[in-house]
């Protein structure tokens, strides 16, 4: 089982360059993947691309990858007409919020387009000193999501084991419940007839009522359904859409009890089932 959620960070420092990966996920229904790359690294992207969607089936993943190229060979263009335009407008913005106040070069030269950096383009290069820096950091990201997964499942198996206690509370009910009704019958047509009631009548009104509030069925389906997730939970790697479904289902049946129930201690337990499914439903949007 594997969280959606992880963090990473490396980075490397040389003479020649700096290099820095960063990668971070959230949950998504899909797997949703930005790339950001110097623009001179662009046909890189693809390659990166892969690797990421080899390694994770769903998520918002962000990968910034920053480089700094210390090269001599690295040459800066100046826009000097593109300054001199900046520099009106953000004089004309001061003599209306703060006349007489000076414009930082800074600021100008940092508005876009103003300098523009030539770098040396050759992407084998570049790859070769990102590559080991970009591989450490999906590994420790991977291995993040790795970790947390593996904490989600055992609290998604406690709340389960909490599911399953609930369950075993319903199914002893079930023939304390048909008792129930059946001297409920009883007691009223004695109650309304006497001696006068009829056995054939009473045993057709308790079979009719145990019909309509019988819990039996639900349960039987509750227990399928309580099978079903936690082989989910167990055996597949990427249980999180399964997991969802299979609530819904459980959320149904237990509805249906709390529905169908006579007795305080069933409420409760409907209570506490309800407790423990939402908790897993709401871990299950955390995982793959």
């Amino acid at each position: 089982m594997t969280s959606m959620t992880s963090y990473a960070y490396k980075e490397v420092s040389t003479e020649r360059m700096f290099i820095s990966v960063e990668i971070k996920s959230v949950n998504s229904r899909f797997l949703d993947l930005n790339i950001a790359l110097p623009p001179f690294l662009g046909r890189l992207e693809q390659d990166i691309r892969a690797r990421c969607a080899n390694r994770m089936l769903r998520g918002k993943v962000d990968v910034y990858i920053r480089v700094k190229d210390f090269s001599p060979d690295t040459k800066v263009d100046v826009d000097l007409q593109a300054a001199k335009n900046y520099a009106e407008a953000l004089k004309k913005i001061a003599e209306i919020s703060s006349p007489g106040c000076e414009i930082p070069l800074s600021l100008i030269a940092s508005q876009e387009g103003v300098l523009s950096v030539r770098q040396n383009c050759d992407a084998d290069m570049y790859r070769s000193f990102i590559e080991p820096v970009f591989a450490d950091a999906l590994e420790e990201f991977c291995a993040g999501r790795k970790r947390e997964g593996e904490n989600l499942k055992k609290d998604i198996l406690f709340q389960l084991s909490s599911l399953e206690s609930c369950a075993l509370i319903f199914k002893q009910a079930v023939p304390e419940a048909e008792a129930f009704f059946k001297n409920l019958i009883v007691s009223r047509f004695n109650e309304l007839l006497g001696d006068k009631a009829d056995e054939q009548r009473i045993m057709s009104e308790t079979a009719a009522m145990l019909v309509k509030y019988t819990i039996n069925e639900e349960v039987v389906r509750l227990f399928s359904h309580l099978e079903a997730l936690k082989a989910e939970i167990e055996h597949n790697e990427a249980p999180g859409r399964k997991i969802d479904f299979l609530c819904q289902e459980l959320n149904r049946e237990i509805n249906t009890i709390g529905s169908k129930n006579q007795t305080a201690k069933l409420g409760k337990t409907v209570i506490d089932a309800k407790n423990a499914l939402e908790n897993i439903r709401e871990q299950s949007r955390n995982i793959e």
